[in-house]
């Protein structure tokens, strides 16, 4: 049976069949969603609010709420649209704002211009440059030294 899921700020609704999940609904009106991990509910890259219906997911299952624990912009309604199923109608999902960093060659493209959003990391959603700075060389290596960010570990695997 198929359920409605509505997307917000874009004010789009789209349908998903019961037990699909959210990030199917995503993938279907073509938002750029990374899904890193492949849907195992081991990255942040898929990190969405609902806004309403949360009862008519599916609960958060363990792997989920350690993922979202290490979440920067983490939130109570705060779910991974690869593990949250639909079950009814009245699901209202929203996108975090910014653009999830996929390795420091994205960043590198865009030194000497202003960051149009907030770059995330791709497992934590910590903001690594703000919306409107400037991305310079020494940001760069900024990010690319961060210990505490683990960008160095994560970019040698997935480029």
């Amino acid at each position: 049976m198929v359920k409605t899921v509505r997307l917000e700020p874009i004010a789009q609704e789209s349908a998903v069949e019961t037990n699909g999940n959210l990030l199917s609904v995503l993938l279907h009106q073509e938002l750029t969603v990374l899904k890193e991990c492949g849907g195992r509910g081991m990255c942040a890259t898929c990190h969405i609010y609902v806004n309403d219906g949360m009862g008519e997911l599916t609960p958060i299952s363990r792997r989920e709420q350690r993922t979202l624990a290490i979440i920067t912009s983490c939130r109570a309604n705060s779910r991974l649209a690869c593990q949250a199923r639909v079950k009814g109608n009245g699901v209202v999902v929203e996108l975090p704002p910014g653009m999830y960093v996929n390795s420091i060659k994205d960043v590198e493209s865009l030194i000497g211009r202003r960051a149009v959003q907030d770059l995330l990391h791709p497992l934590t959603g910590a903001v690594l440059v703000e919306q409107g700075k400037l991305i310079t060389r020494s940001m760069l290596r900024q990010i690319e030294d961060s210990k505490d960010l683990n960008l160095n570990a994560y970019f040698k695997h997935s480029t």
